[in-house]
Formats: C-alpha cells, sequence, structure tokens
C-alpha cells in the first residue's frame, strides 16, 4: 500500500520534462504561484497519530515523498534536517524520493546517512539522453541502499546500458500527461524494456501518455486509461 507525503510545496523547473509540471497546472487553477516553496501543514505526518495512538501512517506503508515539490530543493534546507529525523524515526515505513536535483543530494544527507538508510529509496529523473549523461553518473556513485531511475516524461530516446548494474533496483517509464503532452513512443519504451532484460533490471512501463505513437500510428489515451494501457502492453519485468 502507498500514500503521499508532500511535506513542503512549489519547485523550480530545471529542464524540459519539467516544462509541462502538472503541479503549475493545477496551481494555476486557484491562482497559486508554484515557484514559492512553503513548508504544508503535512509536514510532520509520518509521527502524527490517531486519537486511539495509532499512527496516521500505518507500519508496512510505502510513502511517496514531495511529489508537489523536490526534496533536495533549496528553499528547503532548513526544514529537511527534520524532516531526515522523522524518516530515520519510522523504520517501520518505507519512503520513496524522486528529485531531479542529484547535485545537492550528498551535500544533503543526514550525518548519519553512511550507505544510507533502509527505508529510503531515491530516484532519479531522466526525460531524455542530455539529462542521463548529466544526472547518472553521480547519481550512481552515492552512497544509496536503494536506487532506481524514472524515465518520465519520456521525451525521446534514452540508452541506459552503461548503468545498468546491480545499483539499479528499477526502471519506470512513462509518458507525458496534460492537454499540452509531448508524444511518447512505444520504439523507445521498448528500447529501455530491452536494455533492462540484457542486464536483469526490473523495468515498470508506468503510463503511455496523453499522446502514445506505435509503430508510426499517433493515439490520444484519456488520462484515466493511460495507466490500463500501459499495463495490457506486458512488458514489465520483475
Amino acid at each position: 500500500m502507498g500514500m503521499m507525503w508532500n511535506l513542503w510545496h512549489g519547485c523550480h523547473k530545471v529542464s524540459e520534462g519539467c516544462r509541462n509540471c502538472y503541479v503549475y497546472r493545477r496551481d494555476s487553477r486557484y491562482g497559486i504561484d508554484s515557484s514559492q516553496v512553503r513548508r504544508t501543514r503535512s509536514f510532520r505526518l509520518p509521527v502524527e497519530r490517531h486519537r486511539d495512538g495509532s499512527w496516521k501512517v500505518p507500519p508496512g506503508m510505502v510513502v511517496w515523498t514531495c511529489f508537489t515539490s523536490d526534496f533536495f530543493i533549496d528553499e528547503a534546507d532548513e526544514w529537511r534536517i527534520e524532516a531526515w529525523r522523522m524518516i530515520r524515526s519510522r523504520p517501520d515505513v518505507h519512503f520513496v524520493i524522486v528529485t531531479k536535483r542529484v547535485e545537492r543530494i550528498r551535500q544533503s544527507l543526514p550525518d548519519d546517512w553512511g550507505c544510507g538508510y533502509d527505508n529510503v529509496t531515491l530516484y532519479c529523473t531522466v526525460e531524455d539522453q542530455r539529462q542521463a549523461e548529466k544526472r547518472l553518473p553521480p547519481f550512481v556513485d552515492l552512497p544509496l541502499r536503494h536506487r532506481g531511475i524514472i524515465c518520465e516524461p519520456l521525451l525521446g530516446p534514452v540508452d541506459l546500458t552503461v548503468w545498468l548494474d546491480e545499483r539499479i533496483e528499477q526502471v519506470t517509464v512513462g509518458g507525458e500527461s496534460g492537454p499540452e503532452a509531448r508524444a511518447c513512443d512505444f520504439a523507445w519504451v521498448m528500447q529501455l524494456h530491452d536494455a533492462c532484460a540484457a542486464a536483469h533490471v526490473p523495468f515498470f512501463f508506468k503510463q503511455t501518455g496523453a499522446l502514445f505513437i506505435k509503430e508510426g500510428r499517433h493515439y490520444r489515451i484519456a488520462r484515466k486509461n493511460q495507466m490500463t494501457q500501459a499495463r495490457k502492453a506486458g512488458i514489465n519485468l520483475p
């Protein structure tokens, strides 16, 4: 089971994958400035309890962390120390952190990190070959117990071959959603699938995206069907 923990909100666009950011798109409907980073009322969620004493985040939960910002954004430096303390205090919960700011990870780790917390998985996102070559060399050398790669939104062919080894626990791939979505070609997805198969790395095709190309044909896919259609492809690797 999984749940979200958005302990701060707001971000800055750093590459092409951010162009049609869903956070900016959603915030604009309510007149919210997504570039303003602020701590949220959910900040202490992992250590909060219900009136009966039970955890609001139950043991065994997978917590998807900071999906309306970036955990390593510099404006959150003063809050991150406490965030790490809460994460460390809940070894019965697994925290998943996804970032584009790989260059800030090492300096932002807690003093007792060592080789990593066993209840934390870090994912680096790369949307194209340029970002793969920029972000992945430092990412694979970080002291992490659990790490993976996310190619979403996938904006072109990406060759991950040189980084696929026992350090990568999973590669997740997905197209872009939203009214301005750029195309995702199934050939790009299969290139990543085949590389993972050859390296014995688990592969997960998460969603097709809104504009999907297969064998030269273009398909418009409703948001509610994008994950279903990806699953129907039957190409996930355990």
